[in-house]
């Protein structure tokens, strides 16, 4: 497809020329593969991965097949897993220049401000399931106008539980919509929601073409709890920036507390983080005033952020899923990346486990001290170096190049 050409694709003039403003000139692979359909109608099921470009696929067909609402009753409806995913759907809808009203729903911010934007009527709303079903039972609005709906990240909320709260509000909707979903994957609770919501849907898979993709290194380092702050702190100053992957929320300040006192500038963002404060704490570390942002799972799929060059796993995850979603943070848009867990022997067992699901070989090293700068106590050098593998939306494979996706501003 040549450049400038989404206006071949179907896209209305007004979108070309603002797309064209931006530097947005030719269409990513999602966005060629899905927009003819979608814009046609279509029920879309999309299977790509994180930072694709099917933000810009779906909020195109949004601008361009959404009229306007009357208060209370949104036409288009967007059902995403997290706050910070919710807020940049409405940022990229927004930015398209289209007149139409578009309001992020959310938990972890006051209801007032929702309401008063319900009230004054909303065409486009962007939601996390359980805010939205909270809204619902308190009457501040109706979905049985919404004639567009889009499900993203429809593995990941599989993951945190909502499919559940997915159903009950897409029940809700009018029987005549449409339905674009997207997903990593598209087996097991994700294809119960294609069956049940889907009419004959236009199925497109796209994956990161190979001279887009940056190379990952995955490393498993044999790191005791006393020990994993000081190779933190110098993993991050090493690299410049990384983000740090804890179990709990109590984990994840403790850590950034600590991190604080050994000098390096951190910020916790999870759950219990008011949406201010997750908002202060992405934007310090985007724009450099923090080094380090550390986070849990619940957090993973809602940080898109380029140029992370290293992802610690300072608590080793528990499955294969959340491993490849906090390791994509690293290696995007054609950049290399690396990743490092740190393994006590409390947890050796379980990350044996995780090696074998994720067809890693079967070893944990000593730390490299090219990179840390330093040897822990009582470790020997590591034998040889880690696996090279990719950082896609999958499970990792050795030797092979991967791992960068463009980030969702597309």
């Amino acid at each position: 497809m040549s450049r400038n050409d989404f206006a071949s694709l179907g896209v209305r003039p007004d979108l070309v020329a603002s797309l064209d403003a931006r530097g947005i000139t030719a269409p990513f692979p999602i966005q060629s593969a899905t927009l003819t359909d979608a814009l046609a109608g279509r029920d879309i099921c999309g299977r790509a991965p994180t930072g694709s470009g099917k933000t810009l696929a779906f909020a195109l067909t949004i601008a361009m097949r959404t009229q306007r609402a009357k208060p209370k009753r949104p036409k288009a409806l967007v059902l995403v897993p997290t706050r910070e995913l919710a807020a940049q759907v409405q940022r990229e809808i927004t930015s398209l220049g289209s007149p139409l009203r578009v309001a992020p729903v959310y938990g972890g911010v006051g209801y007032g401000a929702q309401r008063a934007a319900l009230r004054r009527g909303v065409d486009v709303l962007v939601a996390c399931p359980g805010r939205l079903e909270d809204l619902i039972q308190q009457g501040d609005i109706s979905l049985s106008d919404v004639r567009i709906v889009v499900i993203d990240e429809a593995d990941r909320m599989a993951d945190m539980g909502f499919l559940p709260a997915v159903r009950r509000l897409v029940d809700q909707t009018n029987a005549d919509r449409q339905t674009l979903l997207f997903s990593a994957t598209l087996d097991g609770d994700v294809d119960v929601i294609v069956k049940r919501y889907q009419r004959d849907p236009v199925r497109h898979e796209v994956s990161t073409p190979e001279d887009e993709q940056g190379e990952v290194e995955h490393l498993f380092w044999r790191v005791e709890r006393d020990q994993r702050v000081d190779v933190t702190a110098r993993l991050i100053n090493h690299h410049g920036s990384a983000v740090v992957f804890c179990r709990t929320r109590h984990g994840a300040d403790r850590v950034t507390k600590q991190l604080a006192r050994a000098g390096v500038e951190a910020a916790a963002i999870h759950g219990s983080r008011s949406q201010p404060q997750r908002d202060r704490a992405l934007e310090a570390f985007s724009s450099g005033g923090v080094k380090a942002l550390i986070a849990t799972d619940v957090a993973a799929r809602g940080i898109h952020v380029d140029d992370v060059s290293c992802v610690v796993h300072f608590d080793p995850p528990t499955t294969d899923k959340d491993y490849v979603h906090r390791s994509g943070r690293t290696g995007r848009a054609g950049a290399d990346g690396t990743v490092v867990s740190l393994v006590g022997s409390e947890n050796a067992k379980a990350v044996r486990d995780l090696q074998r699901a994720l067809r890693l070989p079967l070893q944990v090293d000593a730390p490299d001290a090219a990179l840390v700068g330093f040897l822990p106590k009582a470790v020997a050098r590591p034998s040889r170096p880690g696996p090279r593998t990719h950082g896609q939306d999958r499970a990792p494979r050795r030797n092979r190049r991967g791992g960068g996706r463009r980030g969702e501003t597309r």
